[in-house]
């Protein structure tokens, strides 16, 4: 099957992400074309990566005649114009996250796209990293029983571009940035079907000199009672801290992505260059990514992007997940200003998901609350006395 022939709208770190995942690792779909607000940036994103055509014009860019797939790698505060037109030229649309600066302007995008028949994937990518893949199909499988509990971290020393700073333009601050990817993490381990119901947020601005939060704490109930956790910060030193948890009825998982990979080294210096995204330094003890584009979820996510679009299927993320995750984080913001607890606020299609229960065992008429093995072998029960309510010991043979 032949590939696709790409616009790339943006050359910042993002777009360098992308492309580089597209020209060196996916082969057969290729970027065509490259758009920048900047004409010099433009032709060296081109030739850096071998590519075709460079320009400043956002639509000629979109309305590429030899392109059938438009990627979106914009600051925030153009993605709705850019979703817009690609609607309106009827092209497949990949856009970064967050998908809007809000719900409603993410709202209006999913409405935009759905009107025009077109196909839209919302590039997730931490939600495509190996191990969170294979974490996710586990969780599904029962293998830790029903969850109870997700906690996702984001931190680093701060974004890379000066509009991302200013929340005129992006909507925000770290939530918007770092939250969006923590809030679809824990709804994929919590189940998309499972609808998120109040957020309890509290957010500062500790460090930075700006208008908008560098660091940001907050709570997600969930209609099964489940509870996710969101920690995300500007602010953090040493590189950028990417963990997940997640707490099940019978089991738990731990993720960590970036500081403790399995690579690790120590260098006196001398060497330089680039050593993982939000790296601060290249001498002392070091933390290397082996293949950074995969372990950030680039290459599995455009493999479910563009199979997705061949196979005439959704993808695993879609414009419909980057407007719950906004109003998801509308509601943070809500809550961070009134202190409280602030409902989510979005038309749902996810049905229904009955709250989490299980089948107390029983031991003598006695409920069990817990059971553990001591030193000698024996086993000890701590029972329930349904009648009083009353909790005892019992030791019980091996």
């Amino acid at each position: 099957m032949n590939g696709h022939a790409i616009s790339m709208l943006g050359t910042g770190l993002i777009g360098e992400f992308y492309t580089n995942t597209l020209q060196s690792q996916r082969g057969r779909d290729q970027v065509r074309v490259v758009y920048s607000r900047s004409a010099e940036r433009a032709e060296t994103f081109r030739n850096r990566w071998g590519i075709e055509e460079s320009t400043t014009d956002l639509s000629a860019a979109i309305n590429h005649p030899k392109t059938d797939v438009v990627v979106v790698g914009l600051p925030n505060f153009l993605h709705e114009e850019a979703v817009g037109l690609v609607a309106k030229a009827g092209k497949s649309v990949l856009c970064t996250k967050p998908l809007g600066r809000t719900a409603a302007e993410a709202r209006r995008m999913l409405d935009v796209v759905e009107q025009a028949g077109v196909f839209a994937g919302y590039l997730e990518d931490l939600c495509y990293t190996p191990k969170t893949l294979k974490a996710i199909a586990t969780v599904r499988d029962g293998a830790i029983g029903d969850v109870t509990w997700v906690r996702s971290r984001e931190a680093h020393p701060g974004p890379h571009s000066a509009w991302f700073w200013d929340g005129r333009l992006t909507g925000g601050g770290a939530i918007i940035d770092l939250g969006c990817h923590c809030i679809e993490i824990i709804r994929n381990f919590v189940g998309k079907g499972n609808r998120p119901i109040d957020v309890l947020c509290h957010t500062d601005t500790l460090v930075h000199p700006i208008a908008d939060e560098d660091n940001a704490v907050a709570l997600i109930r969930f209609e099964s009672g489940a509870i996710g956790q969101f920690e995300v910060s500007w602010t953090f030193r040493g590189g950028m801290d990417l963990r997940d948890e997640v707490a099940g009825t019978g089991g738990t998982v731990w993720l960590n992505h970036f500081l403790r990979t399995g690579y690790e080294m120590f260098t006196a210096g001398g060497g330089g260059g680039y050593v993982a995204e939000k790296a601060e330094s290249a001498a002392g003890w070091l933390f290397p990514v082996g293949d950074e584009v995969s372990e950030l979820g680039y290459v599995d996510m455009f493999r479910d992007m563009f199979g997705a679009i061949d196979e005439g299927r959704a993808p695993q993320e879609t414009f419909y997940d980057g407007y719950v995750v906004n109003a998801i984080m509308d509601a943070a913001y809500r809550s961070a200003k009134s202190n409280a607890w602030a409902p989510v606020d979005l038309e749902w299609r996810g049905g229904t998901t009955p709250r989490m229960a299980t089948v107390p065992e029983t031991f003598d008429g006695q409920v069990v609350i817990k059971r553990e093995t001591l030193p000698d072998g024996r086993n000890k029960l701590i029972l329930k006395d349904p009648a009083s309510g009353d909790f005892t010991d019992r030791i019980v043979a091996g």
